[in-house]
């Protein structure tokens, strides 16, 4: 089963796993004043002793907490949090150090800087199978030279994943973080963060901003830049005793610093977390899928992966940057199966945005999960709103000396020894899908070997490469170039967290080059103690069996 603090939070990037409900609905209490009809002091009563009924509650759970970290040796979430922030006042200036790439993780941001040649690589999680580790690092890799530098400035945010980060090239470049989640060690607690964050690019500094009215604790939400706003939408928040989806969208100005409520007319998505949200071209915002779970009985949730879409539209009479509709559209094109944690990214121009892999999680029983996992790439054209299956087209490379062979086994003459990939290959018919200007975009069927009888040698045919099945990985683009960093792949119980690095030539859709290759026979895992016993009880079964097996056998003899 997977994880808590691992859930897609595609949302974590994705959608949670761990369940919650749908939605929540608040309970208002109100108290109508009648002086003559004496209801008044009844009224008073009830209130009170429903606080006292809560508090005692609240009371009761906070004491079992406290006694079961004291059996586990865990801190308070809250202290642990604590004494990382006295850690990082201790801190007294920026240090950048060259170092070996980032450690396996999920649920990070990945964005592409704005102005340098550089991609940048910020907080997310990793799980052993009995322990979350829980990361606050921000990387810059370095394109041109292919190496990773760790930059560690004072006062900064505490770690956390399952945040968004947006990247501005105002005021010299800013980095804009909002929201995420902490787990303890034992993933027996959690902490939502509802802060929001700048770092400054230029002079490397960390600035908490303290706007109030903003969007309130959580994880697993989306967020956009659209000029001089972000834009917050859905996520979820979670303390393991109650839970709550959200859909709610709030905007925040960077210049003016002042967090506002949008009341959006027309319907609304249903609350979820871990959609793919994306701006357009002309200021418009698109939410498509995400994940949420409703409470079908006691202590028992069930999940739901959405596939509808939703275009958020401003108001073209607008001067204040606050009125939006809702509106449900339909992506058209290439059809897929329903799918979550799959990461979503857009192009400079807010014309095209590419996708990859995602996870679709199928309920074995009550308490198991099992996922289905993808590697499809697909590609959004966000004026037409089409969906297109991305096939690449394979490097073309002249042959040497390709023999082709007759039925005999007798090589033929020179004259056609001479050959190139692309004979050898049937022709591909292409489609224009994506034209924004700068390049275009093409699809068609898969490449295939020629249907005649010749044989070729094995060198001389090219299997295309591609990043494995996976949710959650990192994309981001830069001048043209797709960028793909880790993800996570379950096998069986065992949860393979990917450090691997790849990049694709949007214009020439030819292969995917590895920049970072991952042996995941080294991944560290140590399994649950459930797993652990599980293992040993099959273990155990399986040498009675073959006792019994060796001592049937004797007396068969």
């Amino acid at each position: 089963m997977r994880p808590p603090s691992q859930s897609h939070v595609i949302w974590k990037f994705g959608f949670p796993t761990r369940g919650l409900p749908v939605c929540g609905f608040s309970t208002f209490n109100f108290n109508i004043t009648y002086e003559k009809m004496g209801k008044n002091k009844k009224d008073k009563k009830k209130g009170k002793g429903a606080e006292k009924t809560t508090a005692k509650t609240e009371k009761k759970l906070t004491n079992k907490l406290k006694k079961e970290l004291q059996a586990i040796g865990e801190d308070d979430i809250e202290d642990i949090l604590s004494q990382i922030e006295k850690e990082e006042k201790r801190r007294l200036q920026v240090t950048e150090v060259v170092i070996n790439p980032p450690s396996r993780r999920l649920n990070f941001s990945f964005v592409a800087h704005p102005d340098k040649e550089q991609l940048i690589l910020y907080g997310g999680e990793f799980f052993n199978g009995q322990k979350t580790f829980v990361y606050g690092d921000l990387f810059f890799y370095n394109i041109a030279n292919d190496n990773w530098t760790v930059v560690k400035a004072p006062n900064g945010p505490a770690p956390r994943c399952g945040h968004q980060m947006v990247a501005s090239s105002a005021n010299k470049g800013q980095l804009w973080i909002f929201g995420g989640e902490f787990a303890s060690p034992t993933q027996s607690q959690f902490y939502h963060y509802k802060d929001l964050w700048v770092f400054h690019l230029a002079n490397k500094q960390w600035e908490k901003i303290t706007a109030s009215n903003g969007p309130s604790a959580r994880s697993g939400h989306r967020m956009v830049l659209v000029k001089k706003q972000l834009l917050v939408f859905g996520g979820f928040h979670d303390n393991l005793r109650d839970y709550k989806y959200y859909n709610d969208i709030y905007s925040f100005n960077t210049e003016t610093y002042k967090w506002v409520k949008l009341e959006p007319s027309g319907t609304p998505p249903s609350p979820r977390s871990g959609c793919c949200m994306v701006a357009t071209n002309d200021g418009k915002i698109l939410i498509y899928g995400g994940y949420s779970k409703e409470k079908v009985k006691k202590d028992l949730d069930k999940g739901h992966v959405f596939n509808d879409a939703f275009m958020l539209t401003p108001d073209k009479n607008d001067t204040t940057g606050s009125k939006f509709k809702w509106v449900q559209v339909k992506l058209g094109g290439t059809s897929f199966s329903s799918r979550c944690s799959m990461p979503i990214v857009s192009t400079v121009n807010n014309l095209t945005a590419y996708t990859y892999g995602g996870v679709f999680d199928i309920e074995d029983d009550e308490e198991n999960l099992s996922g289905n996992f993808f590697n499809d790439f697909y590609q959004l054209d966000l004026e037409k709103l089409i969906w297109n299956n991305v096939t690449l087209s394979g490097k073309k490379e002249k042959v040497n000396k390709a023999r082709r062979k007759n039925k005999e086994g007798d090589a033929e003459g020179d004259d056609k020894e001479e050959m190139e990939v692309e004979k050898i290959e049937e022709k591909i018919e292409q489609t224009t899908i994506s034209d924004d200007g700068i390049f275009k975009v093409t699809v068609g069927p898969a490449p295939t070997c020629s249907k005649s009888n010749a044989i070729f040698d094995k060198q001389d045919l090219t299997i295309l490469f591609q990043p494995s099945p996976r949710m959650n990985c990192g994309l981001a683009i830069k001048h043209g170039i797709l960028y793909l960093y880790g993800g996570m792949f379950e096998d069986g119980d065992k949860q393979i967290t990917f450090s691997d690095f790849y990049s694709l030539d949007l214009k020439k859709l030819d292969e995917w080059k590895t920049i970072i290759a991952d042996d995941t026979s080294k991944v560290e895992w140590l399994g649950s103690d459930s797993e652990n016993e599980d293992e040993e009880e099959e273990s155990e079964d399986e040498e009675e069996e073959e006792e019994d097996s060796e001592g049937s056998g004797m007396e068969t003899d």
